[in-house]
């Protein structure tokens, strides 16, 4: 199978933040939405949007957690939206496309991961729901105000894809579940929805990608057990951060996703899964520890992970 998964040589890398990558670069006017935007990486890309002059639309489930954590910065706008539920997702969408603004950048960063087997909706296996269905409903409803002609939609995914690819026969995992090959299946699908995206909405000028940000210790931990994480390597039973192990810190694991959303060195591209500021290379097999796996760029994957989404969710911006 052929592929665009090459680095290019941005000259950024893992220990770049999201300020080094947006320097030089003017945001103003620009209008970017970012789910899960007042918390862990996605804060960070929040405020360094802001930073750089953009306004940011952050659509939370807990809207007044939100609020307060957006509260020193200008230029946000916090609304409320659950993931996890398509009635939220539809209700949400309405109200923006309601003001009739354009959206330059659309970051998909919100996330659970290894949470405790969970049901939602019709009885939707929950981290396959909020981190792929509820941003494929959402980026197909929206799709009317992502502006032609230079929008990027930014799909967060990462590395935790090596995990797992596409589970057709039990998507839902209704016949035994594991917390973390739930989080690799959904990761996955990440990935795939930015490749069918992109060549679904390349014509019009739009570009798609999709990303590992890095490890880095959010409240993305939070179903997570102290033991669990010192047993992991991540942390030492006092719950330090052991460095050692390759950690980002939040404003390093922004870097790639902003990065993604707004490089002049990408124009042109897309379709993509991006590591460390950079396209990454495919996986080498046996190694779990960087590049993307070719169940989650394979081109007929993505469109019938595309058409199963739709027939799911019951949304297709793309649709006859």
């Amino acid at each position: 199978m052929s592929t665009a998964q090459h680095t290019i040589g941005s000259d950024f890398g893992a220990t770049s933040t999201a300020d080094d990558v947006l320097r030089g670069i003017d945001l103003t006017g620009k209008l970017a939405l970012v789910t899960g935007g007042y918390s862990g990486i996605g804060l960070e890309t929040t405020r360094a949007l802001t930073r750089a002059g953009a306004q940011v639309v952050v659509p939370a489930r807990r809207r007044a957690v939100a609020a307060e954590a957006l509260a020193d910065l200008d230029g946000i706008e916090v609304d409320e939206l659950d993931l996890a539920d398509l009635e939220s997702v539809r209700a949400f969408s309405e109200r923006f496309l309601a003001t009739g603004r354009s959206l330059d950048i659309v970051i998909d960063s919100a996330a659970v991961m290894a949470c405790p087997e969970t049901r939602v909706g019709p009885g939707w296996e929950a981290q396959f729901a909020t981190n792929h269905l509820g941003h494929f409903a959402l980026v197909n409803r929206l799709w009317p105000a992502i502006a032609p002609g230079g929008a990027r939609v930014v799909s967060v995914s990462s590395r935790g894809h090596h995990f797992s690819g596409i589970r057709w026969d039990d998507l839902q995992w209704e016949h035994g579940y594991d917390k973390w090959q739930a989080y690799g299946q959904a990761k996955t699908a990440n990935v795939l929805f930015a490749v069918h995206l992109d060549r679904l909405a390349r014509d019009a000028g739009v570009r798609a990608f999709a990303l590992h940000p890095g490890g880095i210790l959010t409240p993305l931990q939070r179903h997570l057990a102290r033991a669990e994480m010192v047993e992991r390597g991540w942390i030492d039973a006092d719950g330090t951060p052991l460095n050692p192990k390759g950690f980002k810190t939040p404003p390093q694991g922004a870097a790639t996703q902003v990065w993604a959303a707004t490089s002049p060195q990408l124009d042109g591209l897309g379709g993509v899964y991006l590591e460390d500021c950079d396209i990454a290379e495919p996986a080498v097999e046996g190694d779990e520890r960087s590049g993307v796996r070719s169940w989650a760029i394979d081109p007929d994957l993505a469109a019938r992970l595309w058409t199963l989404s739709a027939d799911l969710t019951g949304v297709n911006a793309f649709a006859g």
